[in-house]
């Protein structure tokens, strides 16, 4: 168990951090098979902050990692999702920054 008492579930040989997260990349298979949705990735990265030097230390770059990204054929877009069940500090943090350097994306949210 978690500290967000998410469980671990395993599906296609991927283990996803919880069951919510699960169901949501089956159901994202079904509409790939239905040709609906294109090009899905898991655990997509997005680079929000660049690495950095600064007074003789070194910043590493701050990272925002989606549970998912792919193409909806309807939409004409890249979507940008992230199963949640707890929205942390740190995340809405990182939200902010992603929607502010990636203004042609959005991140949608799957409670």
């Amino acid at each position: 168990m978690t500290k967000y008492h998410n469980k671990k579930t395993t599906i296609d040989g991927i283990t996803f951090d919880s069951r919510a997260e699960a169901l949501r990349y089956r159901q994202l298979k079904m509409l790939e098979r239905g040709g609906i949705i294109t090009d899905l990735k898991l655990q997509p990265s997005f680079e929000l902050i660049p690495g950095f030097s600064k007074n003789g230390r070194t910043y590493r770059k701050t990272v925002y990692r989606a549970d998912f990204s792919y193409f909806d054929k309807e939409l004409g877009r890249t979507v940008v999702e992230d199963v949640k069940g707890v929205r942390t500090a740190v995340y809405k943090l990182k939200r902010t920054l992603f929607e502010l350097r990636y203004p042609e994306l959005t991140i949608q949210e799957i409670d």
